[in-house]
């Protein structure tokens, strides 16, 4: 997650805020060694604190999407972490130094975070905004005078930057898509109509038998009636 913002910070700077300038971009220490080795105009952006930032932190889970937005993994609920740069410029002349910060400043109080086209990785596929702020006033951190003792260097002008990035914790594939379907269809009406053609059926027979066995025995008399005495 670190070196995804470290990208998306140097697209930042080099594409937009000091576009066309030609100044190099480094992420090193600037110790005296590095200052001593510099050569050529450049940014330095040191990260020099990292911290959780609880008060961000959700429950539940984040989908990660494909470009065609259907959903391929689940994350848990990320944690969130403050990365803090010292955003320095080092020429040989301190009003150059100056314009380079001017103009620093001027390009990333443009965004509340980091633009979407900069993130890259899993701070991309996790869609979430990265806020990001610029020299805000002092928090609990570490003193900038401090940074600058530990670094063994003298004192100069520099921007606080300060970074939220999310850092996904676990990611769970999403099940496969159904592509097929199986429908099984029975035609109700051809089901009710030979049922009812059954119990017709049957309800004939059984009238025609009741009718034969009615009949017989007066057709009989009629017919013992009709015969002459003597066959009788």
């Amino acid at each position: 997650m670190i070196h995804e913002v470290d990208e998306g910070l140097r697209g930042l700077v080099t594409e937009e805020a000091l576009a066309g300038t030609g100044v190099d971009v480094s992420f090193e220490a600037p110790t005296r060694d590095w200052a001593a080795r510099r050569n050529s105009p450049t940014v330095n952006l040191f990260l020099y604190d990292i911290r959780e930032d609880r008060s961000r932190h959700f429950q539940g889970r984040v989908a990660e999407r494909d470009a065609t937005g259907r959903t391929v993994a689940w994350h848990d609920a990320p944690h969130f972490f403050a990365l803090s740069y010292l955003v320095t410029a080092w020429t040989k002349r301190p009003t150059d130094e100056h314009r380079l910060l001017a103009a620093l400043l001027a390009g990333l109080v443009r965004h509340d975070e980091l633009p979407a086209d900069r993130l890259t990785g899993s701070l991309a596929a996790l869609r979430l905004a990265v806020p990001m702020v610029v020299a805000a006033p002092p928090g609990e951190g570490r003193a900038l005078a401090d940074v600058w003792t530990a670094l063994g260097g003298e004192l100069k002008p520099s921007l606080d930057l300060v970074v939220i990035a999310p850092v996904s914790t676990r990611r769970t594939p999403a099940a496969p898509p159904v592509l097929e379907r199986t429908v099984r269809v029975t035609d109700a009406s051809v089901a009710s109509a030979g049922r009812r053609t059954g119990t017709t059926v049957t309800r004939r027979h059984d009238d025609a038998d009741r009718a034969g066995s009615t009949s017989r025995p007066g057709a009989e008399r009629r017919r013992r009636s009709a015969r002459p005495e003597g066959d009788r």
